[in-house]
């Protein structure tokens, strides 16, 4: 009898509603047994903030706490479900910007306190590298990740779900960062990302050696605090000279440095620990010459390569839905004193 309970515990649909809010983007999303996204509403503040060249924390909180209950309503109906029918709440509770963060971690306990439902906290970047599985239902760990975004560039090997060995990170600016205020220098404005990926495709990428940053000692390490000031010294000396800098070259000569530290120190992990799965995650990783560059690197090497589609790139609640699901069935539960941790570490509770 108790196996036949567990049995048809086992066949039951699972219902998440995931809330994310750490940065400049309000969403919410319902994901049905971890792997099948029902909704996934998301409210950017990218025009918002535009005005500012980058995100304004207390700005990003007060048009959280407009949005979130709309963002959450709309998830709801486009996934033809209510709170009834919901088995947990997961919200990202860090890293993040601290107002921002505050404002999803109260509303998921304010839901789950009045619905009587299982609270489980997740980890921003694990939602990242869960965002892999919610296309490719054949990715399973142990596989190698390398996340990149504005905050964060890591290299992990994903042991399990929900458990990762750290293999590299930076020890300055992330991937991402060094990508905005290079689009800044530039003229490009904010988000600078994607208008870099956009502006290179005009540019020759041979046209400005700019330095490649390696840590000795710590081949998996990534430091990109070097091209980003090298590119403002050229900037600075061709003003001074009067010389007309083109702005595709830059971005493109630029982007290339970045992008070749990234798939050579992916490809040295993947050789040195044998992993034959290669993922990516994070905003940067739908930068098109970063795909296309680690495609034909893995093809080269027989690794098959992983990577979300860029709605599933940006932060989203869809992937902390997906990670929810994984840490609720390993029996992760957060009581009302879930709060927000701005610096959380990678592997950190």
């Amino acid at each position: 009898m108790e196996k036949e309970m567990v049995s048809r515990e086992c066949e039951k649909d699972t219902l998440i509603l995931a809330i994310e809010s750490s940065c400049d983007e309000t969403a919410a999303s319902v994901v049905r047994n971890g792997r099948q996204v029902l909704s996934n509403v998301i409210s950017s503040q990218i025009e918002l903030h535009k005005l500012y060249g980058g995100v304004v924390p207390e700005i990003a909180s007060r048009k959280h706490i407009e949005k979130i209950n709309q963002v959450i309503e709309q998830a709801l109906a486009d996934a033809k479900v209510t709170l009834d029918d919901l088995d947990a709440v997961g919200v990202t509770y860090g890293p993040g910007l601290v107002g921002a963060l505050l404002v999803g971690v109260a509303e998921a306990k304010a839901i789950s306190y009045a619905k009587k439902l299982p609270l489980v906290g997740v980890h921003h970047i694990e939602g990242h590298v869960s965002a892999n599985y919610i296309e490719h239902p054949d990715l399973e760990p142990p596989f190698l990740c390398l996340i990149v975004s504005g905050g964060h560039t890591h290299l992990v090997i994903v042991e399990d779900y929900g458990k990762f060995k750290i293999l590299g990170r930076t020890r300055d600016d992330a991937a991402g960062e060094a990508f905005d205020k290079v689009a800044r220098a530039i003229g490009l404005g904010y988000p600078g990302g994607p208008k870099i990926d956009k502006l290179s495709r005009e540019g020759n990428s041979d046209a400005i050696v700019f330095p490649k940053g390696k840590i000795e000692g710590a081949p998996y390490d990534f430091s990109f605090s070097g091209v980003k000031s090298a590119v403002l010294n050229y900037l600075n000396q061709a003003k001074m000279q009067g010389r007309e800098v083109p702005a595709a070259d830059l971005a493109a000569s630029f982007q290339k440095s970045v992008v070749e530290v990234l798939v050579e120190h992916t490809m040295l992990a993947a050789k040195d620990y044998n992993m034959k799965k290669v993922a990516m995650a994070g905003g940067v990783a739908s930068n098109e010459h970063l795909r296309a560059a680690m495609k034909q690197a893995c093809d080269e090497n027989g690794y098959q390569l992983y990577y979300p589609s860029p709605i599933f790139c940006t932060d989203n609640a869809a992937m902390i839905g997906v990670a929810a699901y994984y840490e609720y069935l390993k029996g992760t539960r957060h009581g009302w004193d879930l709060n927000a941790v701005p610096n959380l570490k990678l592997g950190e509770r």
